[in-house]
C-alpha cells in the first residue's frame, strides 16, 4: 500500500524512482561484492577462481529482495542477509571468501554513492537543459522594456529578458557545481570495520582503488567505518540549492501572474480547470507546486548536517533517516526540474501588458534618469534628488503625469528643454548594457552546457 506521494507515482519520474527501488539497492550492493572479490583475486588476496565465481553469482540476477527479507527476518541484519543470499548462489569452496575484509557500511555507503552517481546522471542534464531554455528566453525578450521592482515597488526600467538571463546563469552555475562536487561525494569505501583495511592489510588500498574504478567512483582517502557525512551533506545541500533557485523562478512567475500585474501566465491547456468554484480563474499551480516542494527539499539539509557528528568510528543515529533523505532529495528535485522546464518552455508572456505596466506610476519610473539629466547639467546631486522627489510626490497626490509636472516646475525647466525632457521618457533608451549582459550569459550557458545539449 502506497502511503507517500513519491510511492504512488505522484512525484518523480520512473527513471529516478528506479534508482531507489529495493531491488536496485540490492543490485548495487551485489556489484560491490563482485567488484571487491574480483579485485582481491587479481592481487592475490583470494584465489583467482573464487573472484570470478563471486562476480558471476553477484551479477546473475537471481538474488532477490524477497529472499533477502526472508533471511533478514531471522538475522535482523539486512547486510548479513544479502551476504547469506549471495552465499547460497555459490559453491562450498567459494563461500568463505564472500565479503572478505568488508563490513556492512562498505556496501551501504558505497551503494549510496552509486545511487547519488546515477541520480546526478539524471539531474545534471535536466539542469543544463533548463539553463539553455532560459537563455533562449532571455534573448527572445531582451529588447522588451519592463518594470524593475525592488521592495515590491516600481524602481526603474529593466529588460524583461534580463530576468531569464539571471536564472539561466544560476542554473548554468549549478551544472558547474555538480561537476565539481562529484569527486568529493561519489566515494567508494571498502576499508572494513574501522577504516584500516585490517584483514586485507596494505593491499586494501589497492583493492579499494580497483573497486572504485569498476564502479565509476572515487576511492576514499580516509574513513572511519563510514564515509564522512560531510560528503552527504554537500550533496543534499547542492540539490536543495538547485531547488531554491527553481523556487526563486517560481515565485517571480507567481507574482507576475497576479491579476494586477498580468505579465506572464502558465500555459492553460484545453479542458483545464483553474478553480472548482470560480470558472474564470487561471492559477499558477505548477509554480506553486515548485515552491511547495522546495520547502520540503531544503528541510533535508538540516537532517544531513545533524548526521555529520557521529560517535567514535560510527554509530547508527544517521542510518534510519538517510533511508529517507537520500531518495527524497533526488526524487523531489527531479520532479521540480520536470515541472519548471515545462513551465518555462510553455510560459505565456504578455508583452503588451509588460509595456503598459510601465505607465502605472504615470512616468515616475523614469525618475532615475531625470535625476541623472539634472546632475549632468551641473545641479548638485542632493539638490537634484530633492527636487525630483518633491515634484514626484506632488504629481502622485494630484494624479498628474510626471513629465507634465516636471515641465511646469522651474527647477527643471530652467535646466532642461522640453525636447530634452521628452527624450528621457522613452523606455527603450534605458535598457543599459542589458543586451551585452544577455548575450554574454547566453554564450556562457552554451559553453557550460554544450555536452548536454
Amino acid at each position: 500500500m502506497a502511503i507517500l506521494p513519491i510511492d504512488n507515482g505522484r512525484y518523480g519520474t520512473k527513471e529516478m524512482m528506479e534508482i531507489f527501488s529495493e531491488q536496485k539497492k540490492v543490485d548495487y550492493q551485489l556489484q560491490i561484492e563482485g567488484a571487491a572479490a574480483i579485485s582481491q583475486s587479481e592481487i592475490g588476496l583470494i584465489p583467482k577462481t573464487v573472484g570470478k565465481k563471486v562476480l558471476q553469482a553477484a551479477n546473475s540476477g537471481k538474488i532477490t529482495v524477497k529472499r533477502i527479507k526472508q533471511l533478514e527476518a531471522k538475522s535482523d541484519h539486512d547486510t548479513a542477509a544479502l551476504v547469506e543470499s549471495l552465499s547460497e548462489k555459490c559453491s562450498k569452496e567459494v563461500r568463505p571468501w564472500i565479503h572478505y575484509g568488508l563490513t556492512s557500511n562498505d556496501l551501504v555507503d558505497t551503494s549510496n554513492s552509486m545511487q547519488m552517481r546515477d541520480a546526478l546522471k539524471i539531474i545534471e542534464p535536466k539542469v543544463a537543459k533548463l539553463a539553455v531554455i532560459l537563455a533562449k528566453r532571455a534573448i527572445k525578450h531582451g529588447k522588451v522594456p519592463a518594470v524593475g521592482r525592488t521592495h515590491g515597488q516600481h524602481a526603474s526600467i529593466i529588460s524583461f529578458g534580463l530576468k531569464f538571463a539571471n536564472w539561466a546563469a544560476e542554473m548554468s552555475m549549478h551544472v558547474q557545481r555538480i561537476g565539481e562536487l562529484k569527486k568529493r561525494i561519489l566515494i567508494c569505501k571498502t576499508l572494513g570495520v574501522v577504516g584500516t583495511g585490517s584483514l586485507m592489510g596494505a593491499k586494501s588500498v589497492e583493492v579499494q582503488r580497483r573497486v572504485a574504478k569498476r564502479l565509476e567512483l572515487y576511492p576514499a582517502e580516509v574513513t572511519t567505518q563510514v564515509i564522512p557525512r560531510e560528503r552527504y551533506a554537500e550533496y543534499v545541500f547542492e540539490l536543495a540549492l538547485i531547488g531554491v533557485t527553481l523556487e526563486k523562478i517560481a515565485i517571480e512567475i507567481r507574482n507576475l501572474q497576479r491579476t494586477e500585474i498580468g505579465e506572464v501566465a502558465e500555459y492553460f491547456k484545453k479542458g483545464q480547470m483553474g478553480s472548482s468554484a470560480v470558472p474564470v480563474k487561471r492559477n499558477p499551480i505548477k509554480s506553486e507546486r515548485v515552491s511547495s516542494l522546495s520547502k520540503l527539499l531544503r528541510s533535508q539539509v538540516g537532517v544531513s548536517f545533524e548526521n555529520i557528528p557521529l560517535w567514535h568510528e560510527r554509530d547508527l543515529s544517521n542510518s534510519a533517516n538517510e533511508r529517507f533523505v537520500l531518495p527524497t532529495t533526488a526524487i523531489i528535485l527531479d520532479e521540480m526540474l520536470e515541472t519548471m522546464t515545462s513551465i518555462v518552455s510553455n510560459l505565456v508572456v504578455n508583452e503588451k501588458k509588460i509595456v503598459k505596466n510601465l505607465s502605472i506610476t504615470k512616468g515616475q519610473i523614469f525618475a532615475e534618469f531625470v535625476l541623472e539629466a539634472l546632475i549632468k547639467k551641473g545641479v548638485p546631486r542632493f539638490e537634484a534628488y530633492r527636487n525630483v522627489q518633491r515634484v514626484a510626490f506632488v504629481a502622485n497626490d494630484k494624479g498628474f503625469q510626471y513629465i507634465d509636472a516636471i515641465k511646469k516646475d522651474k527647477a527643471f525647466s530652467s535646466k532642461l528643454t522640453d525636447k530634452e525632457i521628452d527624450a528621457i521618457f522613452s523606455p527603450e533608451k534605458h535598457l543599459g548594457a542589458s543586451s551585452i549582459i544577455i548575450n554574454n550569459v547566453s554564450k556562457s550557458v552554451t559553453k557550460t552546457c554544450k555536452k548536454f545539449i
